[in-house]
């Protein structure tokens, strides 16, 4: 790998359908906003769609599209499955392995071409994208600090303190920059009273802190965050 230090956000979640790809493509938008080269990367994808005679990753465009479409999109995900499956069973489903080296030199492509790389994860901390490795491993080496996604849902609490410690006990521990609350449903406070205690109760139990809120389809953080300033904070 060259020796050139890129900075960038890796991007994970207390566990599907958290709104990771919103919040990472909020992140990035709000990145090329300030001036700044964004890349974006995806590693690996499942529950991809069929493009003619390719398979795209719907989260990997939306990246792309908040990051004003650099280079081109199948730098993003290079690796993309059809079966909604943990990444290594859909592959598994095709005939097929994940590639563990290209998980990690994909990253490359970025490294000539962006001053900051948001990098999503699959699922959460502890998914599988190997029969013997998991999400977690690539957020160790890659070694950006890391945003929690979380949804201001009943049980967020309980999730997101898992999450926290799973990343603070994974191999030497994972530097976690933060944690993003995020809206997942528009009637929710109709349906669910959690939404209006969720933010306090994870400020009062979280460390590292929880970094912003984002309402639903917000374009905008509550508070506005330095997000290459939280990138930065790990050199």
């Amino acid at each position: 790998m060259s020796s050139k230090r890129l900075a960038g956000l890796f991007i994970t979640g207390t566990g599907t359908h958290v709104g990771k790809t919103y919040v990472a493509a909020r992140i990035a938008r709000a990145l090329v906003a300030a001036g700044k080269r964004v890349g974006v990367y995806k590693p690996v994808a499942s529950g991809c769609r069929r493009d003619g005679g390719e398979l795209r990753s719907d989260d990997a465009e939306a990246l792309w599209l908040a990051a004003s479409r650099p280079e081109n999109l199948a730098a993003v995900c290079p690796q993309c499955f059809a079966a909604p499956l943990a990444p290594h069973l859909a592959a598994r489903a095709e005939g097929k392995e994940i590639d563990s080296r290209l998980l990690r030199d994909g990253l490359e492509f970025w490294r000539a071409r962006a001053e900051i790389v948001i990098v999503e994860g699959a699922g959460g901390l502890m998914s599988p994208v190997g029969n013997d490795e998991y999400v977690a491993d690539l957020a160790f080496d890659f070694g950006y600090p890391v945003v929690v996604v979380a949804p201001n849902e009943l049980g967020v609490i309980n999730q997101t303190l898992q999450t926290l410690i799973t990343a603070a006990t994974f191999r030497d521990g994972l530097q976690v920059a933060g944690v993003v609350l995020n809206h997942v449903r528009r009637d929710a406070t109709e349906i669910d009273p959690s939404v209006q205690t969720n933010l306090a109760e994870l400020k009062r139990h979280c460390v590292p802190p929880v970094l912003a809120e984002l309402r639903w389809q917000a374009e905008a953080f509550e508070p506005d965050v330095d997000w290459w300033r939280v990138a930065i904070s790990a050199d």
